[in-house]
């Protein structure tokens, strides 16, 4: 990963608007509906797509971005195309905040379209060539933008513990043991991400929005026993991987929804921080968990990790005035050490193909005000000593 005492370093979450063309095919091939000429002028639209987020990350100057999962239906259903054992329908998953205000449901995941599948015999990773395939396609996409892309670019992939949560377990028989079987499943496309140049990052979403979905019954204390049982099948999978070539995204469920029912990062941080992943994405900018900088007060931060918190909200459609962001990101500078911060979004800004909470030109606009942030926060960071702006530097 990288980082810098030089300056704050930008980069998002992950996925990004797809074009309207591209994002009804994918719609229309999960739902069954696609003809096979419709189907065949897919993979030439994902290239595209691919090549034009790129470019428009590079030039409103994001550091480290991605490929936008221009070709992935959803940052976790995704997977059932990779995989055996995936069939019929496991339903959706229930989320404890919305089932207290059911009226808002409709609205908060307006647009969401994804099958989700139950696991119903021995999982075994299928996808090899077409993720060889996807990966060859996106350093060629790279290569062809030169200058023009992001200084780095992260290839974001599932988390075992957010695949159980979304495809639920008919065949193992125990949680455990379909936690280790997509473990060792998932350790085939984590390796080869790598592999291939990029820095992997692994959505996790399970170790925090897990508490109001799967585990809305049980107690904090049980909730972190069984998460980390979820960051032990994290470290199994990812142990031939070098901490410093991966991240791992924190999140409570990117939907605009009351969020009252989410664990607080404090209940949690510290088994977080024992996954091997050098980098911890984190929710940092939405109403929920704006205020949760000052865990890191109280909080030491192991000295090989970094942190990168969102300070855009990704789920509404102001567009944060760069200022702000500046705050924000020195807030965590003050706490944690310059060098120790990236700045980032809360979440992706299309975690599923056909789910916009924010428009798609706003999106973009608060990649801007990101950038923007960045560097008016970096005027800070480098004020003269004694300046009431100044922001130390840790060793």
């Amino acid at each position: 990963m990288t980082s810098s005492a030089e300056g704050v370093l930008t980069t998002h979450t992950g996925s990004l608007p797809r074009p309207g063309e591209l994002a009804e095919l994918m719609v229309a091939r999960e739902s069954g509906i696609a003809n096979e000429e419709s189907l065949a002028r897919l993979p030439g639209l994902v290239r595209d797509a691919t090549q034009q987020v790129l470019t428009r990350q590079g030039e409103i100057g994001i550091d480290v971005g991605s490929d936008g999962e221009q070709g992935k239906i959803g940052y976790a259903t995704y997977v059932k195309e990779r995989m055996s054992g995936f069939d019929g329908e496991a339903g959706a998953l229930s989320l404890a905040d919305l089932d207290d205000y059911p009226e808002i449901t409709a609205q908060a995941l307006d647009g969401l379209v994804t099958a989700t599948p139950s696991c119903i015999g021995p999982v075994r990773y299928t996808g090899g060539e077409a993720l060889a395939q996807e990966l060859k396609e996106l350093r060629e996409a790279v290569d062809s933008a030169g200058d023009g892309a992001p200084s780095e670019v992260v290839v974001t992939a599932a988390s075992p513990g957010v695949i159980a949560a979304y495809l639920a377990d008919q065949y193992y028989g125990s949680h455990e043991a379909y936690l280790g079987a997509l473990a060792e499943a998932m350790r085939t496309e984590y390796e080869a991400i790598v592999a291939a140049g990029f820095v992997l990052q692994i959505d996790c979403p399970d170790l925090a929005m897990g508490r109001h979905a799967q585990y809305a019954g049980a107690t904090v204390a049980q909730f972190r026993h069984a998460i980390a049982g979820h960051i032990e099948a994290l470290n199994v999978a990812t142990a031939g991987i070098d901490p410093d070539r991966m991240r791992m995204h924190l999140c409570w469920g990117n939907y605009e929804s009351p969020h009252h029912r989410d664990v607080d990062l404090g209940d949690i941080v510290d088994i977080v921080m024992t996954g091997r992943p050098r980098g911890v994405l984190m929710e940092a900018a939405n109403p929920r968990h704006a205020h949760e900088w000052q865990v890191f007060e109280d909080y030491s931060l192991p000295a090989d990790k970094i942190l990168v918190p969102g300070v855009i909200d990704t789920c509404s459609n102001y567009i944060e005035h760069p200022q702000l962001v500046a705050e924000r990101i020195v807030r965590y500078a003050r706490t944690v050490g310059v060098e120790r911060v990236i700045a980032g979004t809360d979440c992706g800004f299309s975690t599923f193909a056909s789910f916009l909470p924010v428009h798609p030109r706003i999106a973009w606009a608060k990649l801007g005000s990101l950038v923007e942030g960045a560097r008016l926060a970096t005027e800070q960071l480098r004020a003269p000593r004694g300046s009431s702006r100044a922001v130390e530097f840790s060793a």
